[in-house]
């Protein structure tokens, strides 16, 4: 079998800039909910999709704020679809999927923790980590677990995650500190751009491994010497932006496999259809709980 997690943050937020608004039953706009429903919807009816499990960010803030208070927060975040988190949670469920929604983790190390603990047993082909965020990267093995940017219908094995960032999965938390990222709001060291990141990383695989000798950087001796005294000087920050891009693995995540499988949308779900004022996904259901 295939497992499915989906990253529903990014679901949400994708649906957000590209479903049409819509208002519920009580006037709150949920157009990026149906989209994701939808959306939803279309993956579960699909041939071979069988175990599925949707994160969410139940609030943008996570334990990592008190890390680093540059982090990523729901600051100038479109309340739109800051108040749609819940209803689209609700929605989910009521379609009959697990739903893990974060509050002191993330989406993130929800999906990571899932891909830890189900990927060694036997009956499972693969992992399919529907997500298109670098952080997730990190946790492709080989083509056992994968990424897929269910927009683009590209797929990410291990191969194509070097072939991407330059650096094995293993790397991606230090190629994420160094090179900084602006999704989550650390802006990495300075100079340290992708290529010469890459370059240095696909050597020697994790900071604290990087030498000091300029000599021994597979770089021009001016580039490497300038590289090596910014690292130095910032060598903490680096060290700390390496654990806000590293994914936790250690979520409380009650579910078994056996708990991942899609057995048909519930009964609630036709009353959640009729809060959001769209009867029509209700008909396009063909699997029901008993």
């Amino acid at each position: 079998m295939k497992i499915h997690l989906i990253d529903g943050t990014y679901e949400l937020f994708r649906a957000h800039f590209g479903a049409p608004p819509k208002k519920s039953m009580s006037g709150q706009e949920v157009g990026a909910t149906l989209g994701l429903i939808r959306s939803l919807l279309m993956l579960l009816q699909t041939e071979g999709v069988t175990h599925v499990a949707v994160a969410f960010d139940h609030v943008i803030e996570s334990f990592r704020n008190k890390m680093y208070a540059g982090y990523k927060t729901s600051e100038g975040v479109d309340p739109i679809i800051l108040n749609q988190f819940e209803i689209a949670e609700k929605a989910v469920a009521a379609l009959g999927v697990p739903v893990w929604s974060m509050v002191k983790f993330e989406a993130d190390d929800a999906i990571a923790t899932a891909v830890t603990k189900f990927k060694k047993e036997k009956s499972v082909e693969q992992v399919i980590i529907c997500s298109v965020d670098k952080d997730l990267t990190q946790m492709v093995e080989g083509k056992k677990v994968i990424c897929w940017d269910r927009r683009r219908e590209i797929l990410l094995d291990e191969k194509g995650v070097i072939e991407k960032f330059g650096v094995k999965p293993e790397s991606i938390p230090d190629y994420l500190a160094l090179v900084g990222d602006s999704a989550d709001g650390y802006p990495g060291i300075k100079g340290w751009g992708e290529k010469s990141t890459s370059a240095i990383l696909a050597k020697y695989k994790h900071i604290e491994s990087i030498p000091k000798d300029p000599k021994k950087i597979p770089l021009s001796l001016g580039r490497a010497t300038t590289l090596l005294e910014n690292l130095q000087a910032n060598y903490k920050d680096a060290l700390l932006f390496r654990e806000l891009s590293t994914l936790r693995q250690d979520v409380p995540l009650k579910e078994s496999l056996k708990d991942l499988e899609w057995k048909g949308a519930t009964e609630k779900f036709k009353r959640v259809c009729v809060e959001l004022r769209e009867g029509r996904i209700v008909e396009r259901v063909k699997k029901w709980q008993v």
